[in-house]
C-alpha cells in the first residue's frame, strides 16, 4: 500500500496536484513514522518537497514552509543512515548499476534537503537560522562532502557579496589610462568602516571556501581523467552531483581572491596585491578546468536523454 501510495503521490506531484500528492504521501508515511524502510524514507522526502512546492506556489502560507520544515529535518537522519550504507557498497562496488543507482539517490536525497532547508529558512527571512544551519552542515562529518561544500560556498558566497558591494562602486572602482589602455584602479572607501568591513568579509570568505576546497575528493581532483563516454548513466549523474559543487566552490575561491586583491591594492600593499592576482588567475585557471569536465559531462547526458527519445518516438510510431 506505501508503495502503491508513493507512485500514485509521484504522478500526481508530476501533474502539480500538490494536495492530492500531501496527502498520498502522507498516507504512505503514516505506514512507516520511522523512516526505518525505503519506502517510509522516500514518503517523507516526498512530503517535505511537496509542502516545499506548495509553499513557494504561495508565499504568503508561511505555515507551510514550516511544515516542510519539519519534515525535510525529520528525514535527515534515516537519510544519513541509508546514504552511509549506500556509499559502502558503491565502494566496494563501484561499477555495480544496483549500487550505483542506489548511491546516486540517497546522495541527492541528502544533498538537496540540507540545501533545501537553508533555502527555506532564507524565503521565510530567517536568516540567521539559514547561516546557522549552513555552518552545523559544514562543520557535521556525518554528511557527504557534497553537502558540506555546498554549505561553505553558500556562506563564502555571502562574504563575496558582501565585499564586492564595497569594492565595486564608482567611489572605489577608478578608470584610468595605463599603456593607453582602459583599466580599473581600487581605492579605499570614504568610511573606514566601510574598508574593516571589506577586509573582514574577505578574510571570511577566503577561510570558508579554503575549507570547502579541502573537501575535494578524488573525483574532482582526478577529472580531467573521467571517462565519460564510458561511463552509465547512473555514473555520470554521479560525478555530475559531485563535481558541479566543487565547480561553484572553485569559482568562488577565484572571485574571493580577486576581491583580497583589490583590498590589498586599496591598502597599498603592492606585493600581497601581486601575490593574490598570481593565486587568483591559477584559481581561475582550477576552475574552468573543471568546468570544461562538468560541460562535456552534461553534454552526454544531453545526448544520451536525446537519443532515448527519439529511440522511443520511433517506437510508438511503428506500434501505430
Amino acid at each position: 500500500m506505501a508503495r502503491k501510495d508513493l507512485v500514485d503521490g509521484s504522478k500526481a506531484y508530476r501533474d502539480r496536484k500538490f494536495q492530492e500528492a500531501e496527502q498520498l504521501f502522507r498516507q504512505a508515511a503514516s505506514r512507516d513514522p520511522k523512516g526505518e524502510t525505503m519506502e517510509g524514507r522516500t514518503a517523507q522526502l516526498s512530503l517535505a518537497r511537496t509542502l516545499h512546492s506548495e509553499y513557494i506556489g504561495n508565499r504568503q502560507q508561511t505555515d507551510l514552509a514550516q511544515k516542510a520544515l519539519e519534515e525535510y529535518q525529520k528525514s535527515l537522519p534515516q537519510s544519513l543512515n541509508d546514504l552511509a550504507d549506500a556509499k559502502a557498497n558503491y565502494d566496494k562496488k563501484p561499477t555495480g548499476a544496483d549500487e550505483q543507482r542506489r548511491y546516486l539517490s540517497s546522495l541527492s536525497a541528502v544533498d538537496s534537503t540540507a540545501s533545501a532547508i537553508a533555502g527555506l529558512y532564507e524565503n521565510i527571512e530567517q536568516p540567521q537560522k539559514a547561516q546557522d544551519w549552513l555552518t552545523s552542515v559544514a562543520g557535521d562529518a556525518k554528511y557527504p562532502e557534497t553537502a558540506r561544500a555546498r554549505a561553505l560556498s553558500s556562506l563564502s558566497a555571502r562574504s563575496n557579496t558582501c565585499a564586492n558591494d564595497i569594492t565595486d562602486t564608482e567611489q572605489t572602482k577608478k578608470t584610468i589610462k595605463k599603456d593607453n589602455k582602459d583599466t580599473f584602479e581600487f581605492v579605499k572607501p570614504a568610511k573606514p568602516e566601510d574598508f574593516a568591513k571589506l577586509k573582514e568579509c574577505v578574510d571570511q570568505g577566503l577561510k570558508l571556501v579554503e575549507q570547502a576546497s579541502a573537501l575535494e575528493p578524488d573525483q574532482v581532483k582526478n577529472a580531467s581523467s573521467v571517462d565519460i563516454k564510458g561511463s552509465s548513466d547512473a555514473q555520470l549523474a554521479i560525478y555530475s552531483e559531485i563535481l558541479k559543487v566543487f565547480e561553484s566552490v572553485r569559482s568562488y575561491r577565484a572571485s574571493l581572491l580577486i576581491q583580497a586583491m583589490r583590498e590589498a591594492e586599496m591598502d597599498g600593499r603592492t606585493a600581497d596585491k601581486d601575490k593574490f592576482k598570481s593565486d587568483s588567475e591559477a584559481a581561475k585557471d582550477k576552475f574552468k578546468e573543471l568546468s570544461d569536465v562538468v560541460k562535456n559531462i552534461q553534454a552526454e547526458i544531453d545526448d544520451r536523454t536525446a537519443k532515448k527519445e527519439e529511440a522511443e518516438k520511433g517506437a510508438n510510431a511503428n506500434k501505430k
